[in-house]
């Protein structure tokens, strides 16, 4: 307390210093307590003055109680705001340089007259004045200007406001009713941001008054600063700590909140605004002007090194508008300008013509981010059709070389990481965004194609014609009036700038995720011959085994990537063993595999599938030249191999670990096991699991571990038809087959050899029984 207690004098001053602490010790009691005081303007004034320089308070507790005093009936409000803009003033100082400096943990001895003006009920009084006058009077745009920041200024200095005015629900609905006014708009915007990301619960969206009439009024500015604030609105929110993340706490928590989340029902009023989901894609894909100069991108990094905080960002636009206004009127009546002073006025100096550039950025982010959400929600195929409508993938297209993926040298560009928790740059946030869009816009649905031109479907249509195999009906049905424009589409665009990554990039990660999502489902024999035309697989390789790449991610989006490129297609085999073509080769792409089965289980999977169906295909010559060549078929081909997979990917899960991420381990064991059922080898792959858990002296541990796994794989599958839809699409095996091979696996008739039961001697049986009791 040593910045507001001031020092204490020989004598009378150690008894001056002690009613000082008295009063904030009272102040700070009170607070916690909820008993006694709890504000400033509880306190005697005179008490307040004589103890002010001393402490030094600044002044700032008297203010607060004629602030207090002037915010009732019938009082004069321009003396309030003579007191609101001196506080104003005080605080916004700490606040700038809270905002360009490093940042600092707020605290007092940092801030010391915010943490002054919080002590004392400033906030209280501030928020309470700002209520009561905005609904009683008419009020100027300055008051409330002063008013919003003075209570920003103190949500980012010290700490617990935030959390403080968040706790006020009809505080923040009131907020909402501000953003009507356009002078206003972008302090009451950033306000509302911070509150909702640190609130509880979720806001409900219907609650805002008037939400449809005030969506519609904003203009193309605020709409792009208002899917700042929606963000808060409609994501789930992030459950924390990795135990919580597995499926059986996931399972357990959809058991429990059976109706739709509040982020669900957020969305659909966001989807009922007539004509919202039309505005964010011409926002999305509006042009903008492109920069000049080489030295661009490292201009931009400086200036984001410091304008990290949109307010600042949008404050500078602003003033930028203003002074470009100014500057017209100046044209218009040269007698009364000085050129000279507006050529080097200190914004004029300042602000980079770069700079409404990555303004235009920073609001693509956060539209791309909605529109995102809104595509892997409930009402998918809604948003889906209207993004169609609307011409989001052209318009994006247009963009991909000017400013989505603009042709710089990227030598000093350090890409962060897309786990790691650091703040992107805007040009990277950017582009992570576009990826995430594309992967959700192309997964699993028939609109993917609206990603090629038109002479890419034709070239689809004409592979399929040479391979003497039907169209598949979403390239038929697509709308060629919806589909990209120019000389590519945005697909081949994204594999061109994919092969130019570095080896580490982040960028990789996501580009390989949304070329795969292009693949995922039933598999496409002319989409994949389109990909490997373009040399995707060999560079998927070269990554893999040439690159020196080391990033799990990355290396597990290309595995994945690599699986749907190769499913069933002969001529991918025939490349790979082209490109693979000397036993180390074979040998650093083993280790990759191996290095983690987690990460590459979906490949496994692949190869296992394939091998099945060309061994099925022995009058096919090409097959069989092929399949007598080629390593990896070969490898896979040995049964001792298969088994080795069968037992890693069996004991690194269990069920207590299962999440979205290693569940596909589960299912390519499963994958393994169905495909030997076929050929009536089921009871020798369960005996070899046996003759394991024995030569590793743990009798019924992997059996009794592959039962209980099985055992909630039954119960999570069996009510989600998505998921059981991309199992069938994905393994071209009847859901049918799976549910019945899981049922045999855990039959309970202790003589069937199909049964697990059957492999597991009674002294070990059911480890874990009460596993999944309810």
């Amino acid at each position: 307390m040593a910045t507001l207690l001031g020092s204490e004098s020989p004598c009378t001053g150690g008894k001056r210093r002690n009613c000082n602490s008295n009063i904030v010790t009272k102040l700070t009691a009170g607070k916690i307590r909820g008993q006694g005081f709890s504000r400033g303007t509880q306190l005697p004034g005179g008490l307040l003055q004589e103890r002010d320089k001393r402490a030094k308070w600044h002044g700032i507790p008297t203010l607060l109680q004629k602030l207090y005093e002037s915010s009732h009936p019938n009082s004069d409000l321009s003396h309030a705001h003579s007191f609101l803009k001196v506080l104003s003033s005080q605080l916004s100082m700490e606040a700038m340089s809270f905002v360009t400096e490093d940042r600092k943990t707020a605290q007092e001895s940092t801030f010391p007259n915010t943490y002054t003006f919080d002590l004392f009920g400033g906030v209280d009084v501030s928020w309470t004045f700002h209520f009561f006058t905005q609904k009683n009077y008419a009020l100027n745009d300055d008051l409330v200007k002063d008013c919003l920041s003075v209570l920003y200024n103190c949500c980012i200095c010290t700490e617990g406001v935030t959390k403080s005015l968040a706790a006020r629900d009809d505080f923040v609905l009131f907020l909402f009713t501000l953003m009507t006014n356009k002078k206003t708009f972008l302090q009451t915007a950033t306000l509302i941001e911070d509150i909702l990301g640190v609130k509880k619960e979720m806001i409900q969206l219907d609650g805002i008054p008037n939400l449809s009439s005030l969506v519609q009024s904003f203009d193309q500015q605020q709409l792009a600063n208002f899917c700042r604030i929606l963000s808060a609105t409609i994501s789930e929110p992030d459950v924390g700590n990795d135990d919580k993340h597995t499926l059986l706490a996931k399972n357990a928590h959809q058991k429990r909140n059976a109706s739709p989340s509040r982020a669900e029902v957020n969305q659909v009023t966001l989807l009922n605004i007539p004509g919202f989901i039309e505005r964010l894609c011409k926002l999305a894909t509006r042009k903008v002007s492109e920069a000049t100069g080489a030295n661009f991108l490292q201009e931009l990094e400086d200036w984001y090194t410091w304008l990290d905080n949109a307010l600042v960002l949008d404050a500078l636009m602003q003033m930028a508008s203003e002074e470009a206004e100014q500057s017209k009127l100046f044209s218009l009546h040269p007698e009364s300008s000085d050129e000279s002073s507006l050529a080097t006025s200190p914004l004029r100096h300042r602000l980079p013509q770069s700079m409404k550039i990555v303004h235009e950025i920073m609001y693509k982010v956060e539209v791309l981010y909605v529109l995102c959400v809104l595509l892997m929600g409930r009402q998918r195929n809604q948003v889906h059709k209207m993004l169609a409508e609307f011409r989001l993938i052209p318009g994006l297209n247009n963009l991909f070389d000017k400013l989505i993926w603009r042709k710089y040298t990227a030598s000093n560009h350090v890409v962060h990481g897309q786990n790691e928790n650091c703040d992107c740059s805007p040009e990277i946030s950017f582009k992570i965004q576009f990826l995430r869009l594309l992967q959700s816009f192309s997964d699993h649905h028939e609109n993917k194609y609206l990603l090629l031109n038109s002479q890419e479907l034709n070239e689809l249509s004409a592979i399929s014609m040479k391979a003497n195999i039907p169209e598949v009906e979403a390239l038929v049905n697509t709308d060629r009036s919806l589909v990209c424009d120019g000389k590519k589409g945005l697909l081949t665009r994204l594999l061109t700038v994919m092969k130019r990554e570095p080896p580490d990039s982040s960028f990789r990660f996501w580009q390989a995720r949304a070329v795969e999502s292009f693949l995922r489902g039933a598999t496409s024999y002319a989409d994949q011959m389109f990909l490997l035309k373009r040399g995707l697989l060999e560079h998927i390789l070269f990554c893999i085994i040439d690159s020196g790449c080391t990033s799990r991610d990355v290396l597990q989006s290309y595995f994945d990537l690599l699986g749907e490129l190769m499913k069933f297609n002969i001529d991918a085999f025939k490349r790979f063993n082209k490109y693979v073509n000397t036993p180390e080769k074979f040998q650093t792409f083993l280790t990759q595999i191996n290095s983690s089965l987690v990460d590459s289980n979906m490949l496994v999977r692949c190869i296992v599938l394939s091998l099945d169906r060309f061994e099925s295909l022995t009058e096919d010559v090409k097959v069989v030249e092929v399949l007598s060549e080629c390593c990896l078929l070969s490898y896979m081909a040995r049964v001792e191999n298969r088994l080795s997979f069968l037992f890693r990917l069996i004991n690194i899960i269990n069920v207590q670990t299962l999440t979205q991420e290693n569940v596909s381990c589960l299912n390519t064991s499963l994958v393994i096991l169905m495909l030997a059922r076929r050929k009536a080898k089921l009871p020798f792959y369960l005996n070899a699991l046996r003759e394991k858990e024995y030569a590793e002296k743990y009798p019924g541990c992997l059996l009794n571990n592959f039962h209980n796994l099985l055992r909630f794989w039954q119960r999570h599958y069996l009510n989600k038809d998505k998921d059981s839809t991309c199992l069938e699409n994905s393994s071209c095996i009847p859901f049918s087959y799976w549910k019945e091979t899981v049922s045999v696996l855990l039959g309970s008739d202790r003589t069937s050899l199909c049964a697990i039961a059957s492999y597991i001697d009674e002294p070990f049986m059911d480890l874990d029984r009460d596993l999944l009791e309810d």
